[in-house]
């Protein structure tokens, strides 16, 4: 239960103001059907944060020992910094045509667009943490699809709304508690 808290809980912070939930913005105002966006983030997600958290788990099992450890919550630590900087996308991949439609546009670009991206490694680094796929891949879905589905059907409503720098730093601030509250734990402090 604990993994799959905290895996929604991360990820739906972090992905305030990410470039996938500007992507989502930008299909719901090009496509202007909800529903099969909604539904291509959902499949696009579950296999992309699958994988991740199936590579996370292995990496762990390989990698067990206090050092791994340590690199696991020095990339928390990391994350709460790169959380801190805004991403953007091209003005002009919105006004590109596609040969999709919006379910199929929506699933080829948000897996590809998660590769690498913070939601995806912080994936990675919850799966290491919590060795555990299902409930880790459960989580990091449910935080994407609270922070994604209210920007699909509310658009540009939500960023003339919400101060994305005000949650970042929540966001940044959560990836550091759970990155030194590990490096204790690995150190023997707590």
């Amino acid at each position: 239960m604990e993994a799959l808290f905290t895996s929604t809980v991360v990820v739906a912070l972090a992905e305030i103001g990410d470039k996938t939930q500007l992507l989502a913005i930008v299909l719901a105002t090009r496509f202007k059907r909800p529903w099969p966006i909604v539904a291509g983030i959902l499949v696009a997600t579950l296999a992309n944060h699958f994988l991740a958290a199936l590579v996370g788990e292995q990496a762990a099992s390989f990698l067990d020992g206090r050092w791994f450890r340590y690199l696991v919550a020095a990339s928390f630590i990391v994350m709460a910094g790169w959380t801190l900087i805004p991403d953007s996308i091209e003005e002009d991949e919105g006004s590109r045509p596609s040969r999709f439609g919006p379910f199929l546009a929506t699933t080829i670009a948000f897996f590809l667009v998660e590769m690498g991206d913070k939601t995806q490694l912080a994936t990675i680094a919850l799966g290491a943490r919590f060795q555990s796929v299902v409930p880790v891949m459960a989580g990091t879905t449910l935080g994407m699809m609270i922070a994604n589905v209210p920007a699909v059907f509310l658009g540009h409503e939500i960023i003339k709304r919400v101060p994305l720098g005000v949650v970042r730093v929540i966001a940044a601030l959560l990836f550091l508690a759970i990155g030194l509250w590990l490096l204790a734990r690995t150190a023997g402090w707590i």
